[in-house]
């Protein structure tokens, strides 16, 4: 599949991208190596030291030609965490009914914005660090709630989130995991059984038919899901990783870093709330 396969860069395909403009070429051919090229009606007049100046020049850079980079995703996604990170940081330090309202408008805001983000053809700043604040206001309140029951689980999540994170890139530098089509198709057979679950879950918690926090999600079933969904996630690294490789290579406009980093976002915000599930779940049952 294309970039990876990863739905949110398929959801774009980085659609109306298109290479950096071309490097200009030199009357006699392609300049070498990316390196502008001059024309002879741009070079008249100039002296043999200044033709040596020009020729000497470095050759332009990804940056310099406004193509996406690995840098370029690195600083935009440590943008989106830390807006995570301070919505977060409000729900955690109000009362634990207000973090509760958070939760929800957090949960019900993060995923309208997820959808109009997934789905836009050209990505928005502004509209994918909203998602990130309201995500954040949603995983502080999560785990405020969390924490008052099974305290510590919410630090917990986070180490277990840094783990999973780093461990799979490493994984994936090494070149020993990649998302190979039939790795794709596994996982999509299993996010589809992943998220019919969820919503039978989700309907039998809300008509009253299964009982507890987590509904069906207790017990040995919990946690068998939870790994399951934990796999999942990490999976789903692989493929942001894949797809961020595939657009750097490509020469993606600049702007699509805020794809990348939007990806790596909802992928690290599901890693996080199926941790802190499984600790809970874990926890309830000691």
């Amino acid at each position: 599949m294309a970039l990876g396969g990863n739905p949110i860069f398929n959801g774009k395909s980085f659609r109306g991208a298109t290479q950096a403009p071309p490097v200009p070429q030199a009357a006699y051919g392609q300049a070498p190596y990316g390196q502008q090229g001059w024309s002879n009606t741009q070079t008249q007049g100039l002296s043999n030291d200044q033709l040596q100046q020009m020729y000497n020049q470095p050759a332009a850079g990804p940056a310099d030609t406004g193509r996406m980079t690995f840098d370029d995703v690195i600083i935009k996604t440590a943008l989106c965490l830390g807006t995570v990170v301070v919505g977060a940081a409000i729900s955690l330090t109000v009362s634990l009914g207000l973090a509760s309202m958070l939760m929800i408008v957090g949960a019900l805001g993060g995923f309208a914005l997820a959808m109009v983000n997934t789905f836009k053809k050209q990505p928005s700043p502004a509209l994918i660090l909203a998602y990130a604040g309201l995500e954040g206001l949603f995983l502080g309140g999560l785990t405020r709630i969390l924490d008052t029951q099974y305290p510590g689980v919410g630090l917990q999540a986070v180490v277990g989130t840094l783990s999973v994170f780093a461990v799979t890139l490493l994984l994936f530098k090494s070149g020993k995991v990649r998302a190979s089509p039939k790795a794709m198709r596994f996982f999509m057979i299993a996010m589809c059984g992943y998220a019919l679950f969820s919503i039978v879950n989700l309907v039998m918690m809300m008509t009253g038919l299964s009982q507890g926090m987590f509904g069906m999600r207790s017990g040995v079933i919990g946690v068998v899901i939870g790994l399951l969904a934990i796999g999942l996630a990490a999976f789903s690294l692989v493929m942001d990783f894949t797809s961020i490789e595939a657009g750097v290579r490509s020469g993606a406009p600049q702007r699509f870093s805020w794809t990348a980093a939007f990806g790596l976002t909802v992928t690290l915000v599901w890693l996080y709330v199926e941790i802190i599930r499984l600790l809970a779940i874990l926890r309830g049952d000691d």
